[in-house]
Protein backbone atom coordinates (compact mmCIF):
# COMPACT_ATOMS: atom_id res chain seq x y z
CA UNK A 1 0.00 0.00 0.00
CA UNK A 2 0.90 3.33 -0.23
CA UNK A 3 1.88 5.38 3.01
CA UNK A 4 3.14 9.09 4.20
CA UNK A 5 6.55 8.06 6.64
CA UNK A 6 8.24 10.37 9.01
CA UNK A 7 11.74 10.18 7.56
CA UNK A 8 13.24 11.41 10.16
CA UNK A 9 12.14 14.62 12.78
CA UNK A 10 11.74 17.84 11.09
CA UNK A 11 9.84 20.08 8.29
CA UNK A 12 6.98 18.69 6.82
CA UNK A 13 9.36 18.06 4.04
CA UNK A 14 10.14 15.22 6.11
CA UNK A 15 6.66 13.61 5.34
CA UNK A 16 7.66 11.35 2.53
CA UNK A 17 5.28 8.60 0.66
CA UNK A 18 6.86 5.19 0.79
CA UNK A 19 5.27 1.70 0.01
CA UNK A 20 4.69 -0.38 2.93
CA UNK A 21 2.71 -3.91 3.26
CA UNK A 22 -0.97 -4.05 4.98
CA UNK A 23 -1.09 -3.55 8.41
CA UNK A 24 -1.14 -6.74 10.35
CA UNK A 25 -4.21 -7.41 12.54
CA UNK A 26 -4.71 -7.76 15.80
CA UNK A 27 -7.77 -9.40 17.51
CA UNK A 28 -10.77 -7.28 17.58
CA UNK A 29 -9.19 -5.40 15.04
CA UNK A 30 -10.73 -4.36 11.38
CA UNK A 31 -9.40 -3.28 8.24
CA UNK A 32 -10.02 -0.46 6.58
CA UNK A 33 -9.57 0.71 2.76
CA UNK A 34 -9.39 4.66 3.88
CA UNK A 35 -10.67 7.12 1.90
CA UNK A 36 -9.81 10.20 3.70
CA UNK A 37 -7.66 11.04 6.78
CA UNK A 38 -7.71 13.53 8.94
CA UNK A 39 -4.74 16.28 9.82
CA UNK A 40 -3.95 16.97 13.46
CA UNK A 41 -1.75 18.79 15.40
CA UNK A 42 -0.44 15.84 17.34
CA UNK A 43 0.92 14.54 13.90
CA UNK A 44 2.82 17.53 13.62
CA UNK A 45 4.04 16.75 17.44
CA UNK A 46 4.92 13.11 16.07
CA UNK A 47 6.71 14.66 12.75
CA UNK A 48 8.91 17.00 14.89
CA UNK A 49 9.74 13.97 17.29
CA UNK A 50 7.48 15.85 20.24
CA UNK A 51 5.02 13.02 20.70
CA UNK A 52 6.23 9.17 21.25
CA UNK A 53 4.39 6.42 19.38
CA UNK A 54 2.44 4.17 22.26
CA UNK A 55 3.98 0.94 22.46
CA UNK A 56 2.36 -1.24 19.91
CA UNK A 57 0.94 1.39 17.24
CA UNK A 58 1.91 2.07 13.98
CA UNK A 59 4.88 4.55 13.08
CA UNK A 60 2.78 6.43 10.06
CA UNK A 61 1.20 9.51 10.85
CA UNK A 62 -3.09 9.64 11.07
CA UNK A 63 -5.10 9.25 14.21
CA UNK A 64 -8.38 9.19 12.28
CA UNK A 65 -9.87 7.87 9.16
CA UNK A 66 -13.04 6.97 7.23
CA UNK A 67 -13.61 4.24 4.61
CA UNK A 68 -14.58 1.11 4.03
CA UNK A 69 -14.51 -2.21 6.20
CA UNK A 70 -12.76 -4.91 3.99
CA UNK A 71 -11.63 -7.69 6.30
CA UNK A 72 -10.77 -8.19 10.25
CA UNK A 73 -12.77 -9.50 13.67
CA UNK A 74 -16.36 -7.78 13.59
CA UNK A 75 -16.98 -9.73 16.71
CA UNK A 76 -20.12 -8.00 18.26
CA UNK A 77 -19.35 -4.81 16.67
CA UNK A 78 -22.49 -4.63 14.09
CA UNK A 79 -20.36 -3.61 11.03
CA UNK A 80 -20.39 -5.91 8.33
CA UNK A 81 -17.69 -6.23 5.41
CA UNK A 82 -18.74 -3.24 3.21
CA UNK A 83 -19.48 -0.57 5.61
CA UNK A 84 -18.36 2.59 5.57
CA UNK A 85 -17.45 3.56 8.79
CA UNK A 86 -15.01 6.27 10.51
CA UNK A 87 -12.86 5.64 13.44
CA UNK A 88 -10.42 6.89 15.97
CA UNK A 89 -6.98 4.92 15.77
CA UNK A 90 -3.34 5.18 17.74
CA UNK A 91 -1.50 5.44 14.12
CA UNK A 92 -1.18 4.51 10.67
CA UNK A 93 -3.98 7.11 9.45
CA UNK A 94 -1.63 8.47 6.37
CA UNK A 95 -2.00 5.13 4.55
CA UNK A 96 -4.33 3.31 1.80
CA UNK A 97 -5.14 0.70 4.39
CA UNK A 98 -5.21 1.26 8.27
CA UNK A 99 -5.87 -0.98 11.11
CA UNK A 100 -8.86 -0.33 13.65
CA UNK A 101 -9.93 -1.66 16.70
CA UNK A 102 -13.73 -2.58 16.17
CA UNK A 103 -15.02 -0.60 18.93
CA UNK A 104 -13.36 2.30 18.30
CA UNK A 105 -15.60 2.33 14.33
CA UNK A 106 -18.50 4.51 14.00
CA UNK A 107 -20.94 4.78 11.08
CA UNK A 108 -20.74 7.52 9.24
CA UNK A 109 -23.19 10.58 10.42
CA UNK A 110 -26.54 10.59 8.60
CA UNK A 111 -25.76 12.82 5.23
CA UNK A 112 -21.77 12.69 5.55
CA UNK A 113 -19.39 11.72 2.76
CA UNK A 114 -16.02 9.56 4.05
CA UNK A 115 -14.43 12.93 3.33
CA UNK A 116 -16.48 15.05 5.75
CA UNK A 117 -16.55 11.91 8.48
CA UNK A 118 -12.55 11.56 8.48
CA UNK A 119 -12.75 14.63 10.50
CA UNK A 120 -14.75 13.98 13.78
CA UNK A 121 -13.03 11.21 15.01
CA UNK A 122 -10.25 12.79 16.71
CA UNK A 123 -12.32 15.96 17.88
CA UNK A 124 -15.17 14.91 18.77
CA UNK A 125 -13.73 11.57 21.16
CA UNK A 126 -11.28 14.33 22.43
CA UNK A 127 -13.98 16.95 23.20
CA UNK A 128 -16.85 14.36 24.65
CA UNK A 129 -14.00 12.82 26.74
CA UNK A 130 -12.42 16.50 28.43
CA UNK A 131 -15.65 18.70 28.35
CA UNK A 132 -18.55 16.17 29.20
CA UNK A 133 -16.35 13.44 31.23
CA UNK A 134 -13.63 14.79 32.70
CA UNK A 135 -15.05 18.16 33.32
CA UNK A 136 -18.55 17.49 33.38
CA UNK A 137 -20.24 20.36 31.86
CA UNK A 138 -23.48 20.24 33.08
CA UNK A 139 -26.78 21.57 31.74
CA UNK A 140 -27.06 25.23 32.53
CA UNK A 141 -23.49 25.58 32.70
CA UNK A 142 -21.37 27.75 30.42
CA UNK A 143 -18.30 27.32 28.18
CA UNK A 144 -15.12 28.90 27.38
CA UNK A 145 -12.94 27.27 24.60
CA UNK A 146 -9.37 28.26 23.87
CA UNK A 147 -8.55 28.21 20.44
CA UNK A 148 -11.45 28.08 19.02
CA UNK A 149 -11.27 28.19 15.50
CA UNK A 150 -9.06 25.03 15.59
CA UNK A 151 -10.45 21.72 14.67
CA UNK A 152 -11.06 21.24 18.62
CA UNK A 153 -12.54 24.28 18.84
CA UNK A 154 -15.32 23.82 16.02
CA UNK A 155 -16.26 20.65 17.63
CA UNK A 156 -16.40 22.05 20.94
CA UNK A 157 -18.81 25.15 20.22
CA UNK A 158 -20.64 23.10 17.87
CA UNK A 159 -21.17 19.85 20.55
CA UNK A 160 -21.59 22.34 23.29
CA UNK A 161 -23.78 25.02 21.88
CA UNK A 162 -25.71 21.84 20.60
CA UNK A 163 -26.90 20.48 23.94
CA UNK A 164 -28.26 24.07 25.34
CA UNK A 165 -24.94 25.61 26.64
CA UNK A 166 -23.95 29.40 26.44
CA UNK A 167 -19.79 29.03 24.85
CA UNK A 168 -17.68 31.32 24.33
CA UNK A 169 -14.37 31.08 22.40
CA UNK A 170 -10.73 32.71 21.80
CA UNK A 171 -9.17 33.05 18.24
CA UNK A 172 -6.06 34.65 17.25
CA UNK A 173 -8.38 37.51 14.33
CA UNK A 174 -11.56 39.14 14.35
CA UNK A 175 -12.36 37.23 11.32
CA UNK A 176 -11.89 33.61 12.81
CA UNK A 177 -13.97 35.19 15.87
CA UNK A 178 -16.42 36.21 13.46
CA UNK A 179 -15.88 32.22 12.19
CA UNK A 180 -17.11 31.12 16.19
CA UNK A 181 -19.94 32.84 16.15
CA UNK A 182 -21.38 31.80 12.89
CA UNK A 183 -20.61 27.73 14.28
CA UNK A 184 -22.89 28.93 17.45
CA UNK A 185 -19.95 30.83 19.76
CA UNK A 186 -22.09 33.94 21.90
CA UNK A 187 -19.12 35.87 21.61
CA UNK A 188 -15.82 35.21 19.57
CA UNK A 189 -13.09 36.99 21.92
CA UNK A 190 -9.37 38.42 19.71
CA UNK A 191 -6.74 37.34 21.84
CA UNK A 192 -4.76 39.75 20.19
CA UNK A 193 -6.64 42.93 21.14
CA UNK A 194 -8.96 41.55 23.98
CA UNK A 195 -8.22 40.46 27.62
CA UNK A 196 -10.54 37.54 27.57
CA UNK A 197 -10.94 37.15 31.29
CA UNK A 198 -12.31 41.08 31.30
CA UNK A 199 -14.57 39.70 28.49
CA UNK A 200 -16.10 36.67 29.83
CA UNK A 201 -16.51 38.50 33.60
CA UNK A 202 -18.32 40.77 32.05
CA UNK A 203 -20.28 38.53 29.88
CA UNK A 204 -21.02 36.46 32.74
CA UNK A 205 -22.09 39.67 34.96
CA UNK A 206 -18.82 38.53 36.91
CA UNK A 207 -19.41 35.27 37.46
CA UNK A 208 -17.46 33.38 35.31
CA UNK A 209 -17.43 30.16 33.08
CA UNK A 210 -18.03 26.96 34.72
CA UNK A 211 -15.55 25.22 32.08
CA UNK A 212 -12.28 26.02 30.10
CA UNK A 213 -11.27 23.59 27.31
CA UNK A 214 -7.53 24.74 27.26
CA UNK A 215 -4.95 24.01 24.36
CA UNK A 216 -2.62 26.52 25.53
CA UNK A 217 -0.96 25.85 29.34
CA UNK A 218 1.14 27.96 30.21
CA UNK A 219 0.11 31.10 31.77
CA UNK A 220 -2.86 31.03 30.33
CA UNK A 221 -3.86 28.86 33.26
CA UNK A 222 -3.12 31.57 36.19
CA UNK A 223 -5.79 33.70 33.91
CA UNK A 224 -8.27 30.93 33.36
CA UNK A 225 -8.57 30.52 37.06
CA UNK A 226 -9.69 34.19 37.10
CA UNK A 227 -12.25 33.71 34.80
CA UNK A 228 -13.84 30.75 36.29
CA UNK A 229 -16.96 30.85 38.49
CA UNK A 230 -16.55 28.93 42.04
CA UNK A 231 -16.77 25.23 41.62
CA UNK A 232 -15.07 26.03 38.24
CA UNK A 233 -12.62 23.21 35.82
CA UNK A 234 -9.96 23.56 33.29
CA UNK A 235 -9.60 20.98 30.88
CA UNK A 236 -6.21 20.96 29.44
CA UNK A 237 -5.59 19.09 26.13
CA UNK A 238 -2.21 20.36 24.77
CA UNK A 239 0.56 22.58 25.94
CA UNK A 240 0.89 25.28 23.04
CA UNK A 241 1.76 28.12 25.11
CA UNK A 242 4.36 25.60 27.19
CA UNK A 243 4.15 23.02 30.06
CA UNK A 244 4.63 25.18 33.15
CA UNK A 245 2.45 27.24 35.14
CA UNK A 246 2.53 29.47 38.47
CA UNK A 247 -0.70 28.95 40.17
CA UNK A 248 -2.49 30.44 42.92
CA UNK A 249 -3.42 27.58 44.65
CA UNK A 250 -5.07 29.71 47.87
CA UNK A 251 -7.48 30.73 44.71
CA UNK A 252 -8.11 26.85 44.30
CA UNK A 253 -8.73 26.39 47.72
CA UNK A 254 -11.18 29.40 48.55
CA UNK A 255 -13.21 28.56 45.19
CA UNK A 256 -12.95 24.73 44.98
CA UNK A 257 -11.13 25.00 41.30
CA UNK A 258 -10.74 21.93 39.47
CA UNK A 259 -7.40 21.40 36.81
CA UNK A 260 -7.08 18.69 35.00
CA UNK A 261 -5.89 17.12 31.56
CA UNK A 262 -5.84 14.35 29.45
CA UNK A 263 -3.92 12.95 26.83
CA UNK A 264 -6.16 10.31 24.41
CA UNK A 265 -3.93 8.15 22.36
CA UNK A 266 -2.38 5.62 24.86
CA UNK A 267 -5.40 4.99 26.65
CA UNK A 268 -6.65 1.48 26.16
CA UNK A 269 -9.74 0.33 23.53
CA UNK A 270 -11.97 0.12 26.19
CA UNK A 271 -11.53 3.32 27.47
CA UNK A 272 -12.17 4.73 23.86
CA UNK A 273 -14.87 2.16 23.41
CA UNK A 274 -16.99 3.84 25.93
CA UNK A 275 -16.11 7.11 24.44
CA UNK A 276 -17.67 5.52 21.09
CA UNK A 277 -20.94 3.99 22.38
CA UNK A 278 -21.80 7.89 24.17
CA UNK A 279 -21.11 9.48 20.93
CA UNK A 280 -23.31 6.98 18.23
CA UNK A 281 -26.02 7.26 21.06
CA UNK A 282 -25.68 11.11 22.06
CA UNK A 283 -23.94 12.67 19.29
CA UNK A 284 -24.22 11.08 15.88
CA UNK A 285 -27.94 11.71 15.53
CA UNK A 286 -27.48 16.15 16.12
CA UNK A 287 -25.71 15.38 12.41
CA UNK A 288 -28.76 14.22 11.01
CA UNK A 289 -30.94 17.09 12.79
CA UNK A 290 -28.60 19.74 11.34
CA UNK A 291 -27.48 20.59 14.75
CA UNK A 292 -23.72 19.81 14.00
CA UNK A 293 -21.87 19.97 10.68
CA UNK A 294 -18.33 19.03 9.86
CA UNK A 295 -16.14 22.08 9.20
CA UNK A 296 -13.28 21.29 6.28
CA UNK A 297 -10.96 23.99 5.40
CA UNK A 298 -9.22 22.13 2.87
CA UNK A 299 -8.34 18.68 2.03
CA UNK A 300 -4.97 17.32 0.19
CA UNK A 301 -4.09 13.76 -1.93
CA UNK A 302 -1.82 11.87 0.21
CA UNK A 303 0.59 12.58 -1.72
CA UNK A 304 0.21 16.33 -0.40
CA UNK A 305 0.90 15.97 3.16
CA UNK A 306 3.70 17.69 3.80
CA UNK A 307 1.47 20.77 2.14
CA UNK A 308 -1.43 19.75 4.78
CA UNK A 309 1.18 19.92 7.33
CA UNK A 310 2.70 23.64 6.63
CA UNK A 311 -1.15 24.77 6.53
CA UNK A 312 -1.61 23.14 10.11
CA UNK A 313 1.21 24.50 11.14
CA UNK A 314 0.61 28.27 9.64
CA UNK A 315 -2.26 28.33 12.15
CA UNK A 316 -4.61 29.99 8.57
CA UNK A 317 -7.40 27.31 8.84
CA UNK A 318 -10.72 27.21 10.25
CA UNK A 319 -11.63 23.97 11.36
CA UNK A 320 -10.13 20.55 9.51
CA UNK A 321 -7.93 19.78 7.31
CA UNK A 322 -7.98 16.39 5.45
CA UNK A 323 -6.12 14.05 3.10
CA UNK A 324 -8.01 12.33 0.35
CA UNK A 325 -7.10 8.82 -0.95
CA UNK A 326 -10.97 8.01 -2.66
Amino acid sequence: MRAIEITQPGKPEVLQLCERPLPELKPGEVLIKVHAAGVNRPDVLQRLGHYPVPPGASDLPGLEVAGEIVDGDLGDSGFAKGDLVCALVQGGGYAEYCAAPAEQCLPLPPGLTPLEAASLPETYFTVWSNVFDRARLAEGETLLVQGGSSGIGVTAIQLATALGHRVFATAGSDEKCRACEELGAERGINYRSEDFVAVVKELTGGRGVDVVLDMVAGDYVTRELSCLADDGRIAVIALLGGAKATVDMGQVLRRRLTITGSTLRPRPVAFKAAIARQLRERVWPLFGEGKLKPVIYRSFPLEQAAEAHALMESSAHVGKIVLQLV
